[in-house]
């Protein structure tokens, strides 16, 4: 079995297992008790370091609630920090691994994808990558047992990434997972008032943000795509940003966390 190892444990999250339970659990035991009124298909929520977006995280993982139980397996996109890729990019691995453990990828949902417009298979652009990482031990901590497609997203498009997520959404065992960021490196007044901009267009379902309303508006706009034609409802959890854990209110750092309930269902 090819194995992806952690990348930035110990940098984004703790390293060893005691340490990061005890975290998880933390952060989780201070999320806020809503849960909610409708089943949860898909989550928005952000990839900073523990310290800086973790509370945020855990509030919106705490809102899947009894839903958590249903949930078998996982759809996990983010965008590339480190390797560029055109489209949507596979790993080689078939499973990944963090201090908690191994998270097997799904077989059968990969080769349903892998001959998708737009989809390669890439080792290196998940090798470093963070944004993905960083959501498996919140996963871990919330569900069962599960399995996951994880896809770094690069220069996708809206509809590129819409077929991708079209083709496995399959029924309640299937949660997709959108992982993203706000704007970066402005000041703090300033970052707000982009960020809360940014959060109206994603309650909107506008398709059309760049890499500077979010790092991750290449797989937020697929998802908001596909929202749309679904007749899916984004509710937000919040939005926090970096000096929040101690970051220079002089070059923030936005994060934001919704939830899509499948209302028409």
């Amino acid at each position: 079995m090819r194995i992806r190892s952690p990348a930035v444990a110990d940098l984004f999250y703790p390293g060893t297992s005691p340490e990061l339970r005890a975290t998880l659990e933390r952060l989780l035991a201070g999320a806020d008790e809503t849960r909610a009124t409708a089943p949860v298909k898909a989550l928005i929520v952000p990839h900073a370091g523990y310290v800086y977006s973790g509370a945020l995280a855990a509030r919106a993982y705490a809102r899947l609630g009894a839903r958590a139980r249903e949930i078998e397996r996982v759809v996990l996109l983010g965008p590339c920090h480190r390797v560029w890729v055109e489209g949507l990019a596979l790993p080689e691995a078939d499973a990944f691994e963090t201090p908690l453990g191994i998270v097997p990828v799904d077989a059968a949902l990969r080769e349903r994808v892998a001959a998708l417009p737009g989809v390669t298979t890439s080792a290196a652009a998940h090798r470093e990558e963070h944004s993905l990482e960083v959501q498996l031990p919140f996963l871990q901590a919330v569900l069962g047992p599960f399995t996951v497609l994880p896809l770094v997203v690069g220069g996708a498009g809206p509809e590129t990434v819409a077929a991708v997520l079209d083709a496995v959404w399959d029924g309640p065992e299937t949660l997709i997972v959108i992982s993203s960021d706000l704007s970066h490196f402005h000041e703090e007044a300033v970052a707000r008032r982009l960020d809360a901009r940014t959060a109206q267009r994603i309650e909107q379902l506008d398709t059309a943000l760049t890499g500077e309303d979010a790092c991750g508006a290449a797989p937020v706009n697929g998802l908001l795509a596909l929202a749309r034609r679904r007749g899916l409802r984004v509710d937000r959890v919040g939005l926090s940003d970096s000096t929040g854990g101690g970051g220079p209110a002089s070059r923030v750092v936005g994060y934001g966390a919704w939830l899509l309930t499948e209302t028409a269902a």
